[in-house]
């Protein structure tokens, strides 16, 4: 066998000129996807080489874009009942079988973080709270989408009655099926992101991410986190569960 010469190592400036012509062709297309640039570019993000370093430094370039792009007044469409998806389908990394189950009853919602009230919320206490509704269609980044109506506490009034810094930049969340996610401080103050605590006229079965989901309509389905135990408020990056893998964190409209 003729041994293969070792591999050179990678230069950026080999491949600036190839990351720049996919760069403008996908931003044309209508953004910047991390995804499409890995399998074009066929590098992989552990590898840890110069050419990582690139595609991660495009994909927050990405989302400071969409950051500057996004209209906080600017609703996501309604729908009338009659267009609800039935049944909406249950999508996690996971099969349903293996949702996990909370007890509602013992369950209450942590806060940490820059916030002046940390006291824990059980559900009763955040129905207390004024509720809103929705019915919206939800976007999955795999390419299906579906309608469904969701009823809850309106975030902003959440974060302002606990009295969250509203000069933060992020917002995270803890799950009880170890997923984790973050948010924007803007998206987070729009005015269709709610905690979900109802799904159509019932509290949210489980497939549906019982005690608690946030809904933001402005947001791809995976910014859309289930079975929420803690959030907190921060100005460090909090990444998530999917971004932490390479998906672009922003993911909005």
């Amino acid at each position: 066998m003729i041994p293969h010469p070792p591999r050179a190592p990678v230069k950026l400036d080999d491949h600036r000129t190839a990351l720049r012509r996919v760069e403008r062709r996908l931003f044309l297309r209508g953004g910047l996807s991390l995804g499409a640039l890995t399998m074009l570019s066929g590098c992989s993000l552990q590898d840890g080489d110069t050419v990582d370093k690139v595609l991660w430094a495009m994909s927050r370039f990405n989302d400071r874009v969409q950051a500057l792009l996004f209209d906080p007044n600017r609703l996501a469409p309604t729908y009338d009942a009659s267009q609800i998806t039935k049944p909406f389908p249950f999508n996690a990394f996971y099969a349903v079988d293996d949702a996990p189950e909370v007890d509602g009853g013992d369950w209450a919602l942590e806060v940490s973080g820059l916030v002046e009230d940390k006291t824990p919320w059980p559900l009763a206490r955040l129905r207390t709270l004024p509720q809103a509704g929705q019915i919206t269609r939800h976007i999955c980044i795999e390419g299906w989408s579906a309608i469904g109506q969701w009823s809850g506490v309106p975030f902003r009034t959440f974060l302002e009655r606990i009295g969250a810094d509203l000069r933060a930049r992020y917002i995270g969340f803890k799950c009880a099926d170890r997923y984790y996610s973050s948010v924007d401080m803007a998206s987070a103050l729009h005015p269709q992101t709610i905690l979900a605590l109802d799904y159509g006229t019932t509290p949210l079965p489980l497939e549906y991410g019982f005690p608690m989901k946030l809904r933001v309509p402005t947001k791809l389905g995976f910014k859309n986190p289930k079975y929420i135990m803690s959030m907190f408020v921060t100005n460090d990056y909090p990444g998530g569960y999917w971004e932490d893998q390479g998906y672009n964190w922003f993911s909005g409209s």
